[in-house]
């Protein structure tokens, strides 16, 4: 299995800078890393005796920020993508910036380019500490 994952205040400060760059009706996806949950178990009680019991009814292996389907509406900027309203009174050149995504792109923890292994979560747990 594997998830995204953000800090709180990484999340705070991707809120903020959307609330200043939106124009109203766009939904703001930030890019973060992902990490496998086995990984987390590690990092977490790396001496610990892990017994696997497998996926639960209704639980996701992976997670799926941006759909095949939304993608259509999508444009990847540096530090985040914006999936743009698909309603007739948007207007497409409120993001002149950004590329449009490929057709069968989904943004989904599982083909993530950014991963957080053991040691990288341990830094970044320290960093939120501080």
């Amino acid at each position: 299995m594997t998830r995204f994952w953000i800090t709180l205040d990484q999340g705070v400060r991707f809120v903020i800078n959307c609330i200043a760059r939106m124009h109203g009706g766009e939904v703001f996806v930030p890019k973060i890393p992902s990490m496998k949950m086995m990984d987390l178990v590690r990092a977490i009680a790396p001496d610990a005796q892990i017994e696997a019991i497998g996926i639960r009814s209704g639980e996701k292996l992976h997670e799926a920020l941006i759909s095949d389907d939304e993608a259509r509406h999508t444009i990847e900027l540096e530090d985040m993508y914006v999936v743009q309203p698909s309603h007739p009174w948007w207007f497409s050149g409120n993001w002149g910036e950004g590329k449009a995504l490929p057709a069968d792109f989904r943004y989904t923890s599982d083909t993530n380019r950014a991963w957080l292994d053991v040691a990288s979560l341990q830094a970044l747990v320290e960093d939120a500490l501080q």
